[in-house]
């Protein structure tokens, strides 16, 4: 054992201790965090136009600051932009987290010398939290590669502006960059695709040991070093890789076609990190859901997922949530945040302690005809029929077709296969009786013959990353919506149909 895994040991225990305490006190927290906000934000630009100084109780606040999405918070991003200081957090923020936006096209999230923490440190606790529940310390020791963007910072309104996987990076502690792959150099490469067989030839060779990425792009890392290395599967390539760090979108889809390039056993870590915030982490191998991170600056809100949308939707603290319900999270942060609508949906499988899963967007539903089918069904229904009939399932959406020839419309799911299914039309009868046992709406409208059942468009290979190349979005933070409300994206996969 060398001397980083030594040190580790000991400093893990502290820490896992200290969140372990947490869990008994996150309702108090959260009270705590709350009137901390509140006795900044009535100093702000905002607190004044909202008058927080007013604000005493949590259902005061709820009246007092409405729930906003970014575009209705730009307003308070472009006073920051243009100089102003003390907007929505004293003085200025330390960073702007660049980020694409689906309707606002680039977003810019501040994030203030009080927040940087959040990012930094939870990504620190879920690493140390693996280390005390596996017991495995070892893999401090060897090489570990951040498939992340790019650390190079332009600067907005005199802000250093970048991706947040950039910004991160320059707070990597100096102990482990001997450690981190790739190179500087290496990582401020812009072009996806240049970028990564830079990686590839860095880390051909090396004692790697753990590998953190959004899955789509890290399985696409791994299917070019199995073609650099004739074929061989990952584990034989880095025979002491021990530890997958994923997050952004869901694993489920991905983890079949990983695993089986892996071609081994590695343990594997979810996080829920977003530019907004380092919402959750796993901090146990062996229960359900991420453990919601209730004291590092940021007071949540929870609205039941159907009323997201209403004019006076439900808002509930913490303390107020139950169980396998869908709610849409916001965020109040010492980033300057304030009822700002993430467009997460989140589901708890725990209050005790409080551990969610990532359910799904808000944007991101079927409702053409009230169905409003959503991301965790689609995800489930396809998954299930893929480990029933061993289909691997490389990359995916749905939209729905409207306007039909003939017949009636239906759901159009465009699906990469790693492995076809033998029959496919036996496994799109099998994906449409999921997901009609998940969503009695849209079982309601194939048994009232007003939808026919889903079609599944088989796609060329890598048809999605050339989807992606071709919208600039190769690489880094981005991903493929799950599903969408309209044909944009439908249409132009039209190209890439095997």
């Amino acid at each position: 054992m060398k001397i980083k895994s030594i040190l580790a040991r000991p400093y893990a225990s502290i820490i896992h201790k200290q969140i372990r305490r947490g869990m008994a006190t996150a309702v108090a927290d959260q009270h705590a965090i709350f009137q901390q906000l509140l006795k900044t934000g009535t100093k702000t630009i905002f607190g004044a136009d909202h008058r927080l100084q007013e604000v005493k109780t949590y259902s005061e606040f709820s009246k007092a600051v409405p729930v906003r999405d970014y575009e209705a918070f730009k307003p308070y991003i472009d006073q920051i932009k243009e100089g102003h200081q003390n907007v929505l957090w004293k003085g200025k923020p330390i960073y702007f987290a660049k980020t694409s936006g689906t309707t606002s096209g680039v977003k810019y999230i501040p994030i203030s010398g009080d927040s940087i923490h959040n990012h930094i440190n939870t990504a620190r606790n879920a690493l140390l939290c693996y280390m005390v529940e596996s017991g495995n310390t070892a893999f401090a020791d060897r090489k570990m590669i951040f498939l992340s963007g790019s650390p190079v910072l332009e600067r907005i309104g005199g802000i250093p502006t970048g991706r947040l996987s950039g910004i991160v990076n320059h707070f990597v502690p100096r102990y482990l960059r001997s450690n981190q792959l790739p190179s500087f150099e290496t990582n401020c490469i812009e072009d996806w695709e240049v970028k990564l067989e830079q990686i590839v030839t860095e880390t051909l060779g090396q004692d790697m040991s753990l590998i953190s990425g959004i899955p789509p792009w890290m399985q696409m890392y791994f299917d070019w070093l199995m073609e650099r290395s004739g074929g061989e599967k990952i584990k034989k390539i880095f025979p002491n890789l021990q530890l997958i760090v994923h997050g952004g979108v869901n694993f489920e889809p991905y983890r079949a076609r990983l695993f089986d390039s892996l071609g081994g056993s590695v343990d594997t870590i979810e996080t829920f990190p977003a530019s907004e915030g380092f919402f959750a982490f796993q901090d146990t191998l062996d229960k359900e859901g991420l453990l919601l991170n209730t004291n590092s600056g940021i007071f949540y809100e929870f609205i039941p997922a159907a009323e997201i949308f209403h004019e006076h939707p439900t808002r509930l603290s913490l303390a107020e949530v139950k169980t396998g319900e869908n709610y849409a999270l916001i965020i109040n942060s010492n980033a300057g945040l304030w009822g700002y609508n993430i467009g997460d949906t989140v589901r708890f499988v725990s209050t005790d302690p409080y551990r969610i899963v990532v359910s799904g967007r808000i944007k991101h539903f079927i409702s053409a005809f009230g169905e409003h089918v959503i991301v965790e069904e689609v995800d489930q229904a396809l998954m299930e029929a893929a480990r029933a009939c061993q289909v691997q399932v490389s990359e995916f959406t749905v939209a729905p077709r409207i306007q039909v020839s003939e017949g009636l419309p239906y759901h159009e799911w465009f699906v990469e296969f790693a492995t076809a299914p033998d029959d496919l039309d036996a496994f799109e009868q099998r994906v449409d009786e999921g997901l009609r046992r998940k969503n009695i709406y849209y079982n309601d409208l194939i048994t009232g013959g007003i939808l026919q059942k889903l079609k599944i468009r088989p796609m060329k290979k890598h048809a999605f990353q050339e989807y992606m190349k071709a919208e600039g979005k190769l690489g880094g933070q981005n991903k493929v919506p799950r599903l969408s409300n309209d044909r944009r994206i439908a249409d132009q996969l039209q190209a890439w149909i095997a």
